[in-house]
């Protein structure tokens, strides 16, 4: 055959291979709607404007107060074992001065410092949590917006439009992909949103524009995991990186790697082979993008009043709301039935851990009247012969009826008292949610607790300032050294 026959025979058949009949192209139109679609070019130029778009007066007030939160979370979780963890790690990792480590005198490449304010966030179960997808926001976006803050020295205003992108792209995400159906196969809602929150936030500080947004989030979506496995940590250290510094470290790293000129697919999100039917095998595409600028998940949060997992959260508050009510003691329960969703129940069951055991909380509220940070947190408390004793009094019930959309994560207790009389009460929502908000107050009052033993007065109401007045600050800069530095 001679050369230009050969040339043209290969050029059918490169023709046939491009041009497939309809046929082979799976379910009608699925092909054209996938790439019709262009969920990341929607996504991406929504991103690259976002960081100039006036943002309403409600949604700043909610973004100051998860900033606070989580602010609060990093500051105390420096001190707890997953936090000096990852004190002693990036210590030793060195690297370019770029960003500070909170609460400590380390200043590190920004990726770094991110994944050590992810895992101090994450340290235990104080950070805030969105009830319908069952993500951890906060935890990985504002550690990756402070860093990356830090470093590109932007404003408070940028600081709290990032944060506040970060929350939707983690939320988004879970949407699109169907939380239950992750939870479903294995895989952990927390870790796999949380790589998606920080690459939004740490994308729009970084001023990357839409072809650099469209790297990032494809940089992003080839590093998202997340296993369920983390159930079976005992002492929180995974479950720190799990949650937040592994999505924190991710984010951040796609960013840097974007905004140093990578180049890679544009279109992460649509076609063939795409991340979301990756990741999914029920996926909802245009859930990424579906309110974007006039729904925002910084608004849907819940923020905790009590340091333990959201499903104790509001069995826990049920319970306390007895106890004042009937004055309840040690020595008058006999019995208490706590009837949680049963998809809550199975996570907080006797736990070795004591800020995702329901029995020890409600064991320590019986005896304490409250749950304080330092009791949520102690195993030695958890030995206690007391404590052992009241547990054996709770029953824990997984409730399928229970399991409502509406209300995912309520509690209800049943209390039997020693002269046969009972006492029960029902949470749908408990305090933090946005059906039952807490008021600046509120949060201000959680975040000094917190960060007062760590940081001290001076500090601590420093950060609060700074953080009530976000449109005035003139760099995160300012922010950042106020938490650098030990106590």
């Amino acid at each position: 055959m001679k050369r230009r026959q050969l040339m043209q025979s290969m050029g059918g058949l490169m023709a046939v291979a491009t041009f497939r009949p309809a046929a082979l192209a799976g379910p009608a139109g699925q092909e054209t709607r996938v790439a019709g679609s262009d969920i990341t070019g929607r996504l991406a130029r929504y991103m690259a404007a976002a960081r100039d778009r006036e943002l309403p007066p409600a949604v700043v007030l909610a973004a100051k107060h998860r900033i606070l939160d989580t602010l609060g979370a990093i500051v105390s979780g420096a001190r707890l074992k997953p936090g000096e963890m990852a004190i002693s790690y990036v210590r030793r990792l060195g690297g370019t001065p770029e960003a500070s480590v909170p609460a400590t005198d380390i200043r590190t490449a920004v990726v770094n410092a991110a994944l050590a304010a992810g895992m101090f966030a994450h340290a235990d179960e104080t950070d805030d949590f969105e009830p319908v997808t069952k993500a951890h926001p906060g935890c990985a976006v504002v550690p990756a917006a402070l860093s990356v803050g830090e470093r590109e020295d932007r404003s408070g205003e940028d600081f709290l439009r990032a944060v506040t992108l970060g929350y939707d792209l983690c939320c988004r995400l879970l949407m699109a992909l169907g939380p239950d159906h992750v939870r479903a196969t294995h895989r952990s809602a927390e870790g796999v949103s949380s790589t998606f929150g920080a690459v939004g936030a740490a994308a729009s500080l970084a001023r990357l524009d839409e072809k650099g947004m469209r790297y990032a989030l494809s940089y992003a979506a080839q590093q998202v995991s997340g296993i369920w496995s983390w159930e079976r940590d005992t002492e929180h250290v995974e479950k720190a990186f799990d949650f937040a510094g592994m999505g924190t470290r991710n984010g951040v790293t796609a960013v840097m790697m974007a905004q140093a000129g990578f180049t890679g697919v544009p279109d992460v999100l649509d076609g063939e082979h795409n991340a979301l039917e990756a990741l999914s095998r029920e996926p909802r595409p245009e859930e990424m993008v579906a309110g974007l600028g006039s729904r925002f998940f910084i608004t849907e949060t819940a923020i905790k009043i009590f340091s333990v997992g959201y499903p104790v959260q509001a069995p826990l508050d049920a319970f306390l709301t007895l106890r004042l009510q009937h004055n309840l003691t040690v020595d008058n329960v006999e019995r208490i039935v706590v009837r949680l969703p049963e998809d809550g129940a199975r996570i907080v069951d006797n736990r070795a851990m004591p800020d995702v055991n329901l029995q020890y909380a409600i064991a320590v509220a019986l005896i304490d009247g409250t749950l304080s940070f330092e009791a949520s947190h102690s195993y030695e408390r958890m030995r206690d012969p007391q404590v052992q004793a009241i547990k054996q009094r709770i029953q824990l019930v997984a409730d399928r009826s229970l399991m409502d959309p509406a209300a995912p994560r309520s509690g209800r207790v049943d209390v039997t008292l020693s002269d046969g009389r009972r006492f029960d009460h029902f949470t749908p929502h408990p305090p933090g949610t946005k059906e039952n908000p807490l008021d600046t107050s509120a949060v201000v009052r959680k975040a000094r607790e917190l960060m007062l033993p760590v940081i001290g007065s001076r500090r601590t109401e420093a950060v609060i300032d700074y953080v009530n007045h976000l449109e005035r600050l003139r760099s995160v800069r300012e922010l950042a050294a106020v938490l650098a530095g030990p106590a």
